[in-house]
């Protein structure tokens, strides 16, 4: 998948979260993250983060980032 459509799908995510009423929106984004993408997409955005996560969202990098550390 193509980083800009990484971007694009993480920053969809992390919009849905963001109208929900939970406390955790970042921690909600790292769960969905965690239970629908498949390995290889996961280590495609921690690639991404590592590069500075260019284009994502601030709720979707601190979602990406709390995958991250329970990964």
């Amino acid at each position: 998948m193509s980083p800009e459509k990484m971007t694009m799908m993480t920053n969809q995510i992390a919009s849905f979260f963001a109208t929900q009423p939970d406390a955790d929106k970042a921690g909600r984004v790292a769960d969905h993250l965690r239970e629908f993408w498949e390995p290889r997409m996961l280590e495609q955005l921690f690639a991404h983060l590592d590069g500075g996560g260019e284009g994502l969202t601030p709720l979707a990098l601190e979602g990406a980032q709390k995958l991250r550390a329970t990964a």
